[in-house]
Protein backbone atom coordinates (compact mmCIF):
# COMPACT_ATOMS: atom_id res chain seq x y z
CA UNK A 1 0.00 0.00 0.00
CA UNK A 2 1.79 3.29 -0.70
CA UNK A 3 2.04 5.78 1.95
CA UNK A 4 -0.58 8.06 1.99
CA UNK A 5 -1.40 10.64 4.77
CA UNK A 6 -4.68 10.11 6.53
CA UNK A 7 -7.77 12.39 5.71
CA UNK A 8 -8.19 15.18 8.30
CA UNK A 9 -11.18 14.44 10.60
CA UNK A 10 -12.63 15.71 13.61
CA UNK A 11 -14.42 14.14 16.85
CA UNK A 12 -15.69 14.95 20.12
CA UNK A 13 -13.23 14.74 22.58
CA UNK A 14 -13.30 13.90 26.07
CA UNK A 15 -10.48 16.72 26.08
CA UNK A 16 -13.37 19.33 26.04
CA UNK A 17 -12.92 20.41 22.49
CA UNK A 18 -13.30 18.76 19.71
CA UNK A 19 -10.06 16.59 18.37
CA UNK A 20 -8.86 17.85 14.93
CA UNK A 21 -6.01 15.13 13.32
CA UNK A 22 -4.50 18.27 10.71
CA UNK A 23 -4.32 20.32 14.33
CA UNK A 24 -2.51 17.73 16.35
CA UNK A 25 0.66 18.45 17.48
CA UNK A 26 2.23 15.38 18.51
CA UNK A 27 5.02 13.97 16.33
CA UNK A 28 3.58 10.53 16.69
CA UNK A 29 -0.41 9.26 16.78
CA UNK A 30 -1.60 6.11 18.49
CA UNK A 31 -5.24 5.65 17.26
CA UNK A 32 -6.54 2.77 19.24
CA UNK A 33 -10.09 1.74 18.13
CA UNK A 34 -11.81 -0.05 20.68
CA UNK A 35 -15.60 -1.83 21.32
CA UNK A 36 -17.24 -0.33 24.06
CA UNK A 37 -16.45 1.52 26.95
CA UNK A 38 -16.49 -0.60 30.63
CA UNK A 39 -16.13 -3.74 29.09
CA UNK A 40 -13.58 -6.49 30.39
CA UNK A 41 -11.30 -6.32 27.41
CA UNK A 42 -11.63 -2.32 26.28
CA UNK A 43 -11.03 -1.67 30.17
CA UNK A 44 -7.67 -3.96 29.84
CA UNK A 45 -6.61 -2.51 27.01
CA UNK A 46 -6.92 1.11 28.06
CA UNK A 47 -5.10 0.21 31.31
CA UNK A 48 -2.41 -0.88 29.40
CA UNK A 49 -1.78 2.23 27.52
CA UNK A 50 -2.40 3.97 30.99
CA UNK A 51 0.40 2.28 32.51
CA UNK A 52 2.90 2.88 29.32
CA UNK A 53 0.99 6.67 29.10
CA UNK A 54 4.55 8.53 30.34
CA UNK A 55 6.76 5.85 28.04
CA UNK A 56 4.86 7.04 24.88
CA UNK A 57 5.08 10.63 25.71
CA UNK A 58 8.97 10.13 26.04
CA UNK A 59 8.83 8.80 22.58
CA UNK A 60 7.27 11.58 21.02
CA UNK A 61 3.75 10.02 21.14
CA UNK A 62 -0.19 10.56 21.59
CA UNK A 63 -2.58 8.08 22.58
CA UNK A 64 -6.06 8.44 21.77
CA UNK A 65 -8.79 5.84 22.27
CA UNK A 66 -11.18 5.97 19.35
CA UNK A 67 -15.27 4.17 20.03
CA UNK A 68 -18.50 4.64 19.02
CA UNK A 69 -19.81 5.26 22.47
CA UNK A 70 -21.11 9.05 23.58
CA UNK A 71 -18.92 11.58 24.78
CA UNK A 72 -20.72 11.52 28.35
CA UNK A 73 -20.00 7.67 28.21
CA UNK A 74 -16.63 8.49 27.26
CA UNK A 75 -15.85 10.73 30.10
CA UNK A 76 -17.27 8.40 32.64
CA UNK A 77 -15.24 5.39 31.82
CA UNK A 78 -12.06 8.08 31.41
CA UNK A 79 -12.57 9.31 34.91
CA UNK A 80 -13.14 6.19 36.02
CA UNK A 81 -10.24 4.88 35.05
CA UNK A 82 -7.89 7.82 35.45
CA UNK A 83 -6.69 7.92 31.26
CA UNK A 84 -4.06 10.48 31.26
CA UNK A 85 -5.55 10.24 27.51
CA UNK A 86 -8.24 11.61 25.73
CA UNK A 87 -11.16 9.43 24.09
CA UNK A 88 -12.56 10.48 20.82
CA UNK A 89 -16.55 10.08 20.61
CA UNK A 90 -17.11 8.34 16.83
CA UNK A 91 -20.93 8.43 17.09
CA UNK A 92 -21.51 8.31 13.60
CA UNK A 93 -18.52 6.10 12.28
CA UNK A 94 -16.66 8.65 10.15
CA UNK A 95 -13.21 8.11 11.95
CA UNK A 96 -14.61 4.28 11.84
CA UNK A 97 -15.47 3.50 8.25
CA UNK A 98 -11.95 5.94 6.88
CA UNK A 99 -9.93 3.29 8.51
CA UNK A 100 -11.92 0.10 7.95
CA UNK A 101 -12.81 -0.74 11.61
CA UNK A 102 -16.15 -1.99 11.83
CA UNK A 103 -16.96 -5.70 10.83
CA UNK A 104 -19.29 -8.01 11.45
CA UNK A 105 -18.69 -10.43 14.56
CA UNK A 106 -20.24 -12.70 16.25
CA UNK A 107 -21.17 -12.05 19.74
CA UNK A 108 -23.05 -14.91 22.09
CA UNK A 109 -23.98 -16.70 18.97
CA UNK A 110 -25.51 -13.29 16.93
CA UNK A 111 -23.91 -11.36 14.40
CA UNK A 112 -23.19 -8.35 15.48
CA UNK A 113 -21.85 -5.22 13.45
CA UNK A 114 -18.94 -3.14 15.41
CA UNK A 115 -15.72 -2.24 16.16
CA UNK A 116 -12.72 -5.06 15.37
CA UNK A 117 -10.26 -3.55 17.95
CA UNK A 118 -7.25 -2.03 15.98
CA UNK A 119 -4.52 0.68 16.51
CA UNK A 120 -2.62 3.04 13.87
CA UNK A 121 0.67 4.55 14.28
CA UNK A 122 0.65 7.58 12.32
CA UNK A 123 3.84 9.39 11.69
CA UNK A 124 4.19 13.64 12.01
CA UNK A 125 3.13 14.02 7.86
CA UNK A 126 0.13 11.59 9.52
CA UNK A 127 1.12 8.53 7.21
CA UNK A 128 -0.33 5.34 8.96
CA UNK A 129 3.26 3.54 9.50
CA UNK A 130 1.83 0.41 11.22
CA UNK A 131 -1.31 -1.23 11.64
CA UNK A 132 -2.83 -3.88 14.53
CA UNK A 133 -6.01 -5.39 13.45
CA UNK A 134 -8.09 -7.80 15.03
CA UNK A 135 -5.71 -7.50 18.39
CA UNK A 136 -5.27 -9.01 21.25
CA UNK A 137 -5.12 -7.32 24.46
CA UNK A 138 -2.64 -8.88 26.42
CA UNK A 139 0.51 -7.29 25.74
CA UNK A 140 -0.27 -5.40 22.80
CA UNK A 141 0.33 -1.92 24.21
CA UNK A 142 3.95 -2.64 24.75
CA UNK A 143 4.32 -4.17 21.29
CA UNK A 144 2.66 -0.41 20.05
CA UNK A 145 5.24 0.98 21.81
CA UNK A 146 8.07 -0.56 20.66
CA UNK A 147 7.39 0.25 17.47
CA UNK A 148 6.64 4.39 18.21
CA UNK A 149 10.45 3.75 19.33
CA UNK A 150 11.67 2.81 16.17
CA UNK A 151 10.09 6.00 14.24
Amino acid sequence: MPEQAVKDFSLPSTGGAPFELSKAKARVLVLYFYPKDNTPGCTNEGLQFRELFKDFQKAGATILGVSRDSLKSHQNFKTKMDFPFELLADEDERACQQFGVIKMKNMYGKQVRGIERSTFVLDAKRVIRREWRGVKVPGHAKEVLDFVKTL
